[in-house]
């Protein structure tokens, strides 16, 4: 793992009208690292992350991607930075082909003559190969439509597409919520290939245990604060519940 950080937000706070959502909270993540962002409703883990994909603008503080200082961030910068979010049930155009939902906006081109064709064939032929990486090509064929898959080889093409553009940073926004238990091991696997490709990964969730098992480091919200934070490797499931019950009371 590298010594330096791929994101750094520092002393992030964020403000909507009389009511502070954040408050000068400092989160990081470094290549190929899994950080568990955990917290109930309200605690502030979704604010964070949409400050950080450019949703919203912090109120104070300041965002570093790969050392460098982001003085605007937007969505679309967000985007060409590396970040991507995969969204349970969101993302992805029900009524279109798996190969037309992967290369939605990146549709690559031939020219022929003076004209410039979308390039299907070789959509497909990328489709194909993005399917047998992510081990669902024998359940799915490139042309088929995505209202017609399940939720997690739904869940699998969006994570497949964000290595496939060659995304730096992937955040899973309760990846496996709806999910069968087959489902959600199967993004699981996933989140270890994003691991293994040096991909830096947040995965958010309000289940414990699934940011035990699944993250190297756990940083807990509450009430918009860094209530604290965990390296795996230092503690385990039973002292960090303990410690969560303690700061409820």
């Amino acid at each position: 793992m590298d010594k330096e950080p791929l994101v750094r937000m520092v002393n992030i706070s964020k403000q909507f009208g009389p009511v502070w959502a954040l408050k000068t909270v400092n989160f990081e993540g470094f290549r190929g690292e899994v950080v568990g962002l955990v917290g109930d409703n309200g605690a502030g883990k979704s604010t964070l992350i949409r400050i950080l994909t450019g949703i919203h603008t912090p109120t104070t503080g300041e965002i570093y991607f790969e050392g460098k200082k982001l003085s605007v961030l937007s969505p679309k910068k967000a985007i060409a930075l590396g970040i991507e979010t995969v969204h349970q049930g969101f993302g992805l155009l029900p009524s279109m082909s798996i190969l037309r939902n992967i290369f939605l906006g990146e549709e690559p081109v031939r020219k022929i003559g003076p004209f410039n064709f979308i390039d299907v064939k070789g959509m497909k032929q990328e489709s194909a190969k993005l399917l047998q990486m992510i081990g669902i090509l024998s359940e799915l064929h490139p042309n088929m439509k995505v209202g017609t898959l399940s939720g997690g080889q739904q869940q699998a093409i969006k994570i497949g597409r964000a290595i496939y553009f060659k995304a730096k940073l992937v955040i899973l926004d309760e990846p496996t919520v709806g999910l069968s238990l087959r489902e959600s091991d199967r993004v699981f696997e996933l989140i270890e290939e994003l691991k293994k490709r040096g991909i830096t990964v947040i995965y958010i969730t309000h289940r414990i245990d699934q940011a035990f098992e699944h993250s190297n480091r756990l940083v807990i919200l509450e009430g918009g604060i860094k209530f604290t934070e965990f390296l795996k490797e230092e503690t385990s499931k039973a002292e960090i519940e303990e410690i969560i019950r303690k700061g409820h009371r």
